[in-house]
């Protein structure tokens, strides 16, 4: 939709410069739709909805079994989980993960700091076909120099760490 893409233009102008790159596409359509379209197209998959309300089909075993089949095989997949501290949330979360790791070889939970969550953290999913690369190089990264006001190495380490209630609730849906 041109219009979105304006509006990003006017609003976002940092970020909708990269509009413009060749590698980027963008598909302004119902996602259940497109994504049952798609076979082993995708590096990534990016899922950032709320398991209520309209966009509850993306939080559903056919659309995770979906994007499975559009990853590449070595494709992975981030989606949304919201917060573990209220308890219609948490039953969300748990029931999206049941079916993410009954879906996918590989799935681990980590956390984020995300100020516009009410708890002020979330969680994410991260699936994948068959490998999730557990071999952060920090110091090769470290050497980039690139300064960051969020994400640090050690943060990126971290967030994988889970407090034991969380820990339980997704050991919960897995058996």
């Amino acid at each position: 939709d041109p219009m979105v893409v304006e509006a990003c233009r006017a609003y976002l102008p940092e970020n909708a410069c990269r509009l413009d790159d060749r590698r980027v596409h963008l598909h302004y359509e119902n996602a259940l739709r497109f994504i049952r379209r798609c076979e082993a197209k995708y590096d990534l998959i990016i899922v950032d909805s709320d398991p209520f309300g309209p966009s509850e089909g993306l939080f559903t075993r056919e659309f995770y079994g979906n994007c499975y089949n559009a990853l590449k095989e070595d494709g992975i997949m981030v989606n949304q989980q919201g917060s573990p501290f209220y308890a219609e949330d948490a039953h969300a979360m748990q029931r999206s993960h049941k079916r993410i790791a009954s879906t996918f070889q590989i799935s681990r939970v980590y956390q984020a700091h995300i100020p516009t969550f009410a708890a002020g953290t979330g969680c994410l999913d991260l699936p994948a076909k068959n490998i999730i690369r557990d071999d952060l190089d920090a110091e090769a990264w470290n050497a980039l120099n690139l300064r960051t006001r969020y994400y640090t190495t050690r943060l990126h380490k971290g967030a994988f760490y889970l407090p034991a209630f969380l820990e339980d609730m997704l050991k919960e849906v897995e058996e």
